[in-house]
């Protein structure tokens, strides 16, 4: 029986984390116990598959649903990923500690874990506590060779760039930049479906096990992109109802703010599925053949053929496709 396009919800894979807390619950979520640090809310990974809640394809994992219908849903670019899963992966991210010091690898790294690929993403800041900041990137003149003393000599934090945030502000990640959210933070996060971090620095604490968690210094050293990984931030307030506002834009994905007041008239492309993430507000997503409820934090994968849609009600949202 076939089974026509329309807009999936999808119940998170929750992932305890020694930095995590319990501030998804804000999103209505039944958040296990724990030190919840990850809700991946779209996902088709080894290590964590999200399950559809709604319609015809209620309870079946994406990775079934990538099996079934593949590039007919996802696009003819959206269903090329480089390791014939999902190329993107969503998560929710919830910030209670500081993040070890990482860096990804990007898809050449003859490093790579076999079936993974490198990790470029990118964040949008949900809420941040008063003065919260993350690490973005390195100091000026930092090279390989003054980094890897500053690790032996204990003070790695010397090297890296520290920087304010505030709820709107959205970063773009490159493989290769050196980077860490800090506490008080909860972030959307878009990036390829990849699994592969590499820490430079956790703090000398120890991990969920009481043993300290591994680190991964040389490969570290290795990926990080020294002369700089065209890493980007900015303010998003400037955003306008009813118009798109492009956040960050790279080989895998594009990702844009867009404000909501009332009905938006939109459209998927053959070329790719699209990914809307509800950050604040309420409303509805309408198709030729229904409506589904969105509030913030949900999150919906819009398959390639679903053609018109609207968004309506007030939400701020944010918008992914592979370009």
């Amino acid at each position: 029986m076939s089974v026509k396009p329309y807009p999936l919800h999808f119940k998170p894979e929750f992932k305890e984390r020694v930095w995590g807390g319990r501030a998804l619950e804000r999103f209505g979520f039944d958040v296990p116990a724990g030190a919840i640090g990850e809700g991946w809310m779209i996902a088709d990974h080894p290590n964590g598959v999200s399950r559809v809640t709604n319609g015809e394809l209620a309870g079946q994992g994406l990775d079934a649903i990538r099996e079934r219908f593949g590039a007919d849903w996802f696009g003819t670019r959206g269903g090329r990923s480089g390791n014939g899963r999902f190329p993107l992966l969503i998560k929710l991210l919830d910030c209670n500690d500081d993040l070890s010091v990482q860096v990804h690898p990007n898809d050449h790294y003859a490093g790579l874990p076999k079936g993974e690929l490198g990790k470029t993403e990118m964040w949008y800041v949900l809420s941040a506590n008063p003065g919260a900041k993350i690490i973005y990137g390195l100091q000026p003149g930092v090279t390989r060779e003054s980094m890897a003393r500053a690790i032996e000599e204990g003070r790695i934090m010397d090297t890296l760039r520290e920087v304010s945030v505030e709820a709107g502000d959205a970063f773009y990640i490159p493989a290769g930049t050196v980077h860490a959210l800090c506490a008080g933070v909860v972030v959307a996060e878009i990036q390829q479906n990849s699994d592969t971090t590499y820490r430079l620095y956790d703090y000398n604490r120890p991990g969920l096990d009481g043993k300290p968690r591994e680190l991964h210094v040389e490969d570290s050293l290795n990926v990080t992109a020294f002369e700089g990984s065209d890493a980007t931030r900015m303010k998003t307030d400037v955003a306008k109802p009813g118009e798109w506002l492009t956040l960050a834009s790279s080989p895998y994905f594009v990702t844009e703010k867009g404000i909501v007041e009332g009905v938006w008239k939109l459209s998927t492309s053959p070329e790719s599925f699209v990914i809307v993430i509800v950050c604040e507000g309420e409303g509805s997503i309408g198709w030729a053949d229904g409506t589904v409820h969105a509030k913030a934090g949900d999150c919906f994968l819009l398959p390639a053929p679903l053609g018109e849609y609207t968004l309506d009600g007030r939400m701020t949202v944010l918008r992914s496709r592979v370009p």
